[in-house]
């Protein structure tokens, strides 16, 4: 094993102990694929921190009542997602807030709309990013209003749907602005400066047509 402070290893019976469960449920879950397979040295298989975290994630979400076969799908979602890097870009969001997640944090937040189905099209619009044993959502902001519409009882797929739809809009109003901003000779940091005044515009613009709509009978 490693030093305080350096990554850990594991023999298959240390990590089966370390994650409360048996040698024989560890070798089901590796042939199921639910873990990434262990290093191997000789005739030794040895196994670190992330396979522990996966196995506690497992635990996790089966207590949460997902099947086995739902968790192989999340499994293999989180195996393929974009990394937080990707997702974040070298400069990151400038004002958004990023959130990182366990995926057992994820379904105590949408319950049994985490589904394999939900994750990859939240994956696909850019909302999860994965990094190690945890997912980073690209927005406090949208994760709060995504759960917030969940517990009204609209269904996330419904939800991630209409997110594809404001993002299409959102980058046609984010063109309009930088249009606005080069037709005036105006340098990318001027835009940045301008960049509230912009979302001051949607916002006020948003709310009036919001006001009209529900006004109509």
């Amino acid at each position: 094993m490693a030093e305080d402070g350096e990554r850990r290893e594991y023999r298959m019976e240390e990590l089966a102990e370390a994650a409360g469960i048996t040698v024989r449920t560890l070798r089901f879950y590796r042939e199921r694929k639910l873990i990434q397979p262990p290093r191997r040295e000789g005739r030794i298989a040895w196994y670190d921190d992330t396979h522990l975290a996966r196995l506690r994630t497992i635990s996790a979400l089966l207590e949460r009542g997902h099947t086995l076969s739902g968790i192989a799908e999340l499994a293999e979602a989180f195996d393929h997602g974009r990394g937080v890097g990707e997702l974040l870009g070298l400069g990151g969001p400038t004002e958004e807030t990023p959130v990182r997640l366990t995926p057992e944090d994820l379904a105590d937040v949408f319950g049994a709309e985490t589904t394999p189905e939900n994750l990859a099209a939240a994956l696909d619009l850019g909302y999860l990013g994965t990094d190690g044993g945890e997912i980073v959502h690209i927005s406090r902001r949208l994760l709060d209003v995504s759960a917030a519409l969940v517990r009204e009882g609209i269904p996330l797929a419904d939800v991630l749907a209409a997110a594809r739809r404001v993002r299409d809009h959102a980058e046609a109003l984010a063109d309009v602005f930088t249009d606005l901003m080069s037709a005036h000779h105006r340098s990318p940091e001027d835009a940045r400066r301008l960049r509230p005044l912009a979302q001051s515009v949607v916002q006020a613009e948003l709310s009036l047509v919001l006001d009209r709509r529900l006004r109509e009978p």
